[in-house]
């Protein structure tokens, strides 16, 4: 793959998760029941939980400016951008994986928006590392 194909790649899945997280925000703020597939009332158990704030900051926000973060890193040139892009989905990846065990172990309940993003997140990560790799084996600066 490019290192084109992978600056796409990173953007696409970026903005997925910025859609993702700006609904989840939105739900949180407009105060409405998340849309689910199935029913059975996960997606809106996960986000009324205590585990839906951090620091009294909706985990939805946290997450949309995470992508945003990822997707401003496409702009700055060079080695700092891509190990920018990667330090930060990675650390995302980590925090999804954290929210996923939560909602596992501790809510009780899966939302399909939140493993949406989670599964967006991983492609980021992978997407990002790939993508400062290849910048450093081909000794671009």
């Amino acid at each position: 793959m490019t290192a084109r194909h992978l600056v796409l790649v990173t953007a696409g899945l970026a903005l997925a998760g910025v859609a993702i997280a700006g609904y989840l925000a939105w739900v949180h703020y407009a105060d409405v029941v998340p849309i689910c597939a199935g029913g059975g009332g996960g997606c809106e158990k996960v986000q009324t939980s205590s585990y839906a704030e951090l620091a009294g900051v909706p985990v939805a926000v946290i997450g949309l400016a995470g992508y945003v973060a990822i997707l401003a890193s496409l702009l700055v040139p060079g080695e700092p951008g891509r190990m920018g892009g990667a330090v930060l989905a990675l650390v995302g990846f980590g925090f999804s994986a954290y929210l996923t065990y939560l909602e596992l172990v501790e809510i009780g309940a899966i939302c399909q928006w939140c493993l949406a993003s989670a599964v967006v997140m991983t492609a980021l990560a992978v997407a990002t590392t790939a993508r400062l790799l290849a910048g450093e084996a081909a000794g671009v600066p």
